[in-house]
């Protein structure tokens, strides 16, 4: 069995922030969140511990939205494509949680039935 960590690269549409994941077992729990802002973008996210994402280039050009009755929910986007790259977790702050569809190689229309985490009160 092999249990050396997957490395994966995530990136914005236009390639200017990019992103290293140590995933050290595959996605892990995928979900999709139903707060004001999540199913507006509708993204799959996957979590991730902190010490595991890595910003490898254009720190710059993110921009953090913050949001929710205690504004410590903190979103990233690309300040130049507008895409949601990552977030820090609500629930746990130990993780971060990151915008799968944001990795080229995988096809986010081939996950169904992705549980929904209630963020409707934050």
């Amino acid at each position: 069995m092999n249990n050396t960590p997957r490395i994966e690269k995530l990136s914005c549409h236009c390639k200017g922030v990019q992103i290293e994941l140590k995933l050290e077992k595959g996605l892990e729990e995928l979900v999709r969140c139903n707060c004001s802002l999540c199913k507006r973008r509708g993204s799959i996210m996957s979590k991730i511990k902190l010490e595991n994402l890595r910003v490898t280039k254009g720190a710059e050009q993110l921009t953090l939205y913050k949001f929710g009755k205690k504004q410590h929910t903190e979103h990233f986007f690309c300040s130049v494509c507008g895409i949601y790259t990552h977030h820090k977790s609500y629930i746990n702050p130990e993780n971060f949680e990151f915008n799968v569809a944001c990795i080229d190689n995988i096809d986010t229309f081939k996950y169904k039935d992705i549980s929904v985490f209630d963020g409707e009160k934050l």
